[in-house]
């Protein structure tokens, strides 16, 4: 390299570190395992200041004392919990979930801090998996996996009669974009859908059920997929479980803490719910072990979200 291109190089580095210098500081707040597929597109336009890509890695309270006077924007990825003492001088919390329960939204509105969420990005996967849950429970297929792989066709005979999907009425809890994509998946099987939410939706040509105890008791299925908030904390309580009774599925791909889960767990061991698909949990990454050993019940990691798809959407929208 002669003397000019190594001058021009230089230049040109020099002026891309202005130019960093110069973008808009975003301060990221992330789980350490978790994984940033879409990091280096938005360093095109932010300075990303990450705790954890600091040596050592420090914490966010402790690295964002230290921007505090400079950082406007957080980007909250992955449901981790954002409280008060963060909040400082933002103006706008950028959140990578649907939900917005991990972030003190009280304290956001007193202070004029703008939040945003994944919107509808995540909905139509979310609703895949719903429906997934729902026929992998009535028709056994997860637990007649187990059946075939463990020798038990060959050994016992016949697996168990599974029940069908068409002709089941269907309450949604939470009939917002997510609930109305798995009305959409559900209509062509022939269920008969009905919802529970805080208002009736007048452009919505399915019954509405002002509390979610009656909507348990006209429905063959529960499927929760409203926020949590704190009036919805536990909203599936033991009476609303005990109101599906035991010939009846509760499904959910809402929040964990949406559901009374001790009471769901004594609920499915006794055998007083026909089964439960589950992709959240209230104490994740902890599950109730009793649920292991149910074979009317399916379990998934939090993961209705886990798509390439939906992470593209995701990484539009944000």
């Amino acid at each position: 390299m002669n003397r000019k291109s190594f001058g021009f190089r230089a230049l040109e580095l020099q002026m891309a570190t202005v130019k960093e210098e110069e973008l808009p500081l975003v301060l990221v707040h992330r789980p350490p395992n978790f994984h940033f597929p879409f990091k280096h597109l938005l360093q095109t336009h932010f300075r990303l200041l990450d705790p954890l890509d600091s040596d050592p890695p420090e914490s966010t309270h402790s690295f964002f004392s230290r921007y505090a006077a400079s950082v406007r924007v957080l980007l909250c990825v992955d449901p981790t919990p954002i409280t008060r003492d963060l909040l400082s001088l933002l103006q706008l919390i950028v959140g990578s979930s649907t939900g917005v329960d991990h972030i003190d939204l009280q304290e956001c509105r007193r202070r004029s801090i703008a939040v945003t969420n994944a919107g509808k990005a995540f909905s139509p996967d979310v609703a895949d998996l719903a429906v997934g849950l729902l026929i992998d429970v009535l028709r056994r297929v997860s637990a007649g996996f187990q059946y075939v792989r463990a020798g038990l066709w060959a050994q016992n005979g016949e697996f168990p009669l599974g029940f069908k999907l068409g002709g089941k009425r269907v309450g949604i809890m939470g009939l917002g974009s997510i609930g109305a994509e798995i009305a959409k998946r559900l209509e062509p099987f022939g269920c008969a859908i009905s919802y529970n939410s805080r208002r009736k939706k007048p452009s919505v040509p399915f019954p509405w059920f002002k509390n979610v105890y009656d909507l348990a008791v006209n429905n063959d299925v529960l499927i929760v997929c409203c926020t949590l908030t704190e009036e919805s904390r536990h909203i599936i309580s033991k009476d609303v479980m005990t109101a599906l009774g035991k010939e009846r599925v509760i499904i959910n791909v809402g929040r964990g803490a949406l559901i009374d889960e001790k009471e769901l767990v004594q609920l499915l061991v006794r055998g007083e719910l026909r089964g439960a698909g589950l992709d959240v949990f209230e104490y994740e990454p902890d599950v109730p072990q009793e649920l292991f050993f149910l074979k009317n019940v399916v379990l998934s990691p939090h993961c209705a979200v886990a798509t390439p798809k939906c992470f593209d959407a995701l990484e539009e929208l944000m």
